[in-house]
C-alpha cells in the first residue's frame, strides 16, 4: 500500500482527474448521492488549491481509498451543507480544527460497495491514519466530520478519542452526526480490525 497526500499541485499528474473519477464510482455511482457530478467526476466548491488530500494505492497503482481534509477557517461541507448538525452550538473556526470529508475505503475492482455493511476494515483504517498525519502536518489538533452515528463507536474501538458534536439527524433518508476527533500522530491503525470487516464511506 502506498500512500499520497497533499495539495492538488502537489500530487502527480492526472491524479486529482482520477481521484474525481474514483469518488464519482463510489458516492454518485455506488451510493446514489445527489451530487453535482459530470464526465464522470466529482468535484465541488471544496476542492480548491488549498484542500489537502489523502491517496491510497494498491500495488497496481490503483485508487482504493481517499480523504479530504479542509481547514475550518474556510468554508467547509459541515458548516455551508450541513449546519443544522450541530445543534445551534458554534461553528469550529480555527486553524486547530479541520474537516475530514469524501473518505472512502472502498477496492472498486475487487468488492461490491455496500453501504449496509460494517463501516470499519483494514484499509479504512489506514486511509485514516494517513489523514491523521496529514492532518498533524497541517497543524490540525481536532478533526471533524459529517459521518454515520456508528462512526463514534469504531473510532473509539480503534482507540481514538471520538465524540459527537451535536446531534443525530436524518438528512435525505440517511442518519448523520458530526463527529469531533482528537489528532493523534503516533496513532497507528491495529493490525487486524477489531470491529467487523467492510468498506467505510462517510461525507
Amino acid at each position: 500500500m502506498e500512500f499520497i497526500t497533499g495539495t492538488a499541485d502537489v500530487l502527480p499528474p492526472g491524479m486529482l482527474f482520477e481521484l474525481a473519477h474514483y469518488r464519482h464510482r463510489v458516492f454518485v455511482q455506488g451510493l446514489g448521492w445527489k451530487l453535482p457530478a459530470g464526465q464522470r467526476i466529482e468535484l465541488d466548491e471544496f476542492d480548491r488549491r488549498d484542500t489537502q488530500y489523502v491517496v491510497a494505492l494498491d500495488n497496481h497503482v490503483r485508487i482504493v481509498g481517499t480523504a479530504r481534509l479542509l481547514s475550518t477557517e474556510r468554508p467547509y461541507l459541515l458548516k455551508d451543507v450541513f449546519p443544522d448538525l450541530l445543534g445551534g452550538a458554534r461553528f469550529p473556526h480555527s486553524p486547530q480544527i479541520w474537516e475530514l470529508s469524501r473518505f472512502a475505503a472502498v477496492d472498486l475492482e475487487s468488492t461490491r460497495l455496500d453501504p449496509h455493511r460494517a463501516l470499519a476494515s483494514p484499509l479504512a483504517l489506514q486511509v485514516l491514519e494517513a489523514a491523521m498525519r496529514l492532518a498533524a502536518r497541517c497543524g490540525a489538533t481536532q478533526l471533524i466530520s459529517v459521518s454515520p452515528p456508528a462512526i463514534e463507536r469504531i473510532l473509539r474501538a480503534a482507540g481514538l478519542r471520538a465524540q459527537r458534536a451535536g446531534p443525530t439527524m436524518e438528512v435525505d433518508g440517511e442518519m448523520l452526526i458530526a463527529c469531533l476527533v482528537q489528532v493523534d500522530p503516533t496513532w497507528r491503525a491495529p493490525t487486524s480490525a477489531s470491529v467487523a470487516p467492510g468498506e467505510h464511506v462517510a461525507a
